[in-house]
């Protein structure tokens, strides 16, 4: 497991859009762009129960994610990890607070439309590459 530099810490504590890399039954990639997380050395993505990238990444746990930083498109930050967790637990409570970061709301404004509960994908990062 590699850590992710601090310099690269205020990625996530801004509305950066990460680009989630995961494989699809066939082995190709699906790339979605999606709003990222950090909790400790662990990165997290929130979506959909029965969305693609939930059920690829239960089929095959290992992803890649791309942060380009808003001010800057020459640095970045890279990961290559395998996903250790998908769970319901805490997942609305995490959603909300992404909202507060992307959106500037207090609540995610779509829980009634989304279809599927809220999950929380848990990424251990095994490959970190930074530029700029």
């Amino acid at each position: 497991m590699e850590e992710i530099p601090s310099a690269f810490a205020d990625l996530f504590e801004r509305p950066t859009i990460a680009h989630f890399a995961t494989v699809m039954p066939d082995g190709t990639p699906q790339v979605t762009p999606v709003w990222i997380d950090r909790e400790g050395d662990r990165l997290l993505v929130n979506t959909a129960r029965g969305r693609r990238k939930e059920r690829n990444v239960r089929a095959n746990p290992r992803v890649g994610l791309s942060l380009v930083d808003p001010d800057d498109p020459y640095r970045y930050l890279s990961v290559r990890g395998e996903v250790e967790d998908v769970t319901t637990e805490g997942a609305i409570e995490h959603i909300d607070a992404l909202a507060g970061r992307y959106m500037g709301l207090e609540e995610y404004p779509h829980h009634d439309e989304e279809s599927g509960e809220r999950v929380i994908v848990r990424i251990r990062p095994d490959r970190v590459v930074t530029g700029g």
